[in-house]
């Protein structure tokens, strides 16, 4: 059965080049648009749409404003779109916070129609497994830093981790958990640039950690973690004794940029043994044969279990290959991360 999907955007243009490239998808129905979100709320009740395509910038009542009553009253996957700015990646990160499954950026200039219509589609694929959509976010306050133990005297450590659908939140639950000298540590979350600059920004007011987006050449260093840029891989190399960071754009792999497994991989071939890795919640299988890839280098890997993944996509993939040491729920990652 066709994925039933609904489009609230005030663009006319949006809305016809949308269900236009969704209409090639064989798996994919848009059941209706919306111009606005008083349109959207009486085709929700009366289409009954597996997952909403919801912009955040509209006349008459905005779609963060839309989207927390939604999640309050009638919780659905939803997928946010936002313009490719820094002002459109704050507001996408605060509607994940408030229950959005997925965020992308507008058709533009740095998307073309090709490459955002394959994204979306795979957004809504991942977006139609999520088990459970949350509530509206509230945040406890952040748990207790692990206690570093010995292996934070340990300069030669690195901690790899890699998300995609529902993985900021798990990113953060994770990192939350790490104490201020925990191993340098790199991450992928799959999202567009000014996004994870967002991104970045939010985990450093929330981490005991220095937070930051990767920038070409940086050094991965104790008590630090950087996120891949939006639209560029990372990969994680070595000189001498010193660990860091080539940020560069490229093709697609395993249909994303940043990918999971450029950087896994890197991190496999670089660090080896002194590598730890979390696979945590996303669709697809990014990062499966980079997670085998380091746990075949000597690596300590890990996988989130399917209990606590928003979508259990990418976890599985890993686990059937065989790469990951254990299996846990999402509470106990960083705990087997930072145990020796």
């Amino acid at each position: 059965m066709a994925i039933r999907v609904l489009l609230v955007d005030d663009s006319a243009i949006v809305r016809q080049v949308f269900s236009a490239e969704l209409g090639r998808e064989p798996d994919i129905e848009v059941v209706g648009t919306a111009p606005d979100p008083y349109v959207a709320r009486d085709k929700i009740v009366q289409l009954k749409p597996d997952v909403v395509v919801l912009d955040i910038e509209m006349p008459r009542m905005d779609g963060l404003t839309f989207l927390r009553k939604l999640m309050q009253h009638y919780p659905l996957p939803v997928i946010i779109v936002s313009s490719l700015t820094t002002k459109g990646g704050q507001l996408a990160l605060e509607a994940i916070e408030a229950g959005a499954v997925d965020v992308m950026c507008k058709p533009g200039a740095a998307y073309t129609v090709a490459n955002m219509s394959v994204a979306l589609a795979d957004k809504i694929r991942a977006a139609a497994q999520v088990r459970q959509v949350r509530p509206l976010a509230r945040h406890p306050a952040p748990a207790a830093a692990i206690r570093p133990l010995a292996l934070t005297r340990t300069t030669n450590q690195v901690i790899a981790i890699g998300a995609s659908t529902g993985g900021t939140e798990a990113i953060r639950e994770v990192l939350t958990r790490f104490p201020r000298n925990a191993p340098g540590t790199v991450i992928v979350q799959h999202m567009p640039e000014h996004f994870t600059a967002s991104f970045a920004e939010r985990l450093n007011s929330l981490c005991e950690m220095e937070v930051r987006e990767a920038r070409d050449g940086d050094s991965v260093i104790p008590g630090l973690a950087l996120l891949a840029p939006g639209n560029q891989h990372m990969i994680f190399r070595r000189s001498g004794a010193r660990y860091y960071v080539e940020v560069r754009t490229g093709p697609l792999v395993c249909r994303q940029r940043p990918s999971v497994e450029v950087l896994f991989k890197s991190v496999a071939e670089n660090a080896g043994s002194n590598a730890r890795a979390a696979i945590l919640t996303g669709m697809g299988k990014d990062g499966a044969e980079g997670l085998l890839a380091l746990r075949q280098a000597g690596a300590f890997t890990v996988a989130e279990a399917e209990e606590t993944c928003v979508v259990f996509g990418m976890p599985r993939e890993a686990i059937e290959r065989g790469g990951a040491c254990e299996v846990v729920p999402l509470p106990r990652v960083a705990e087997r991360l930072l145990a020796l």
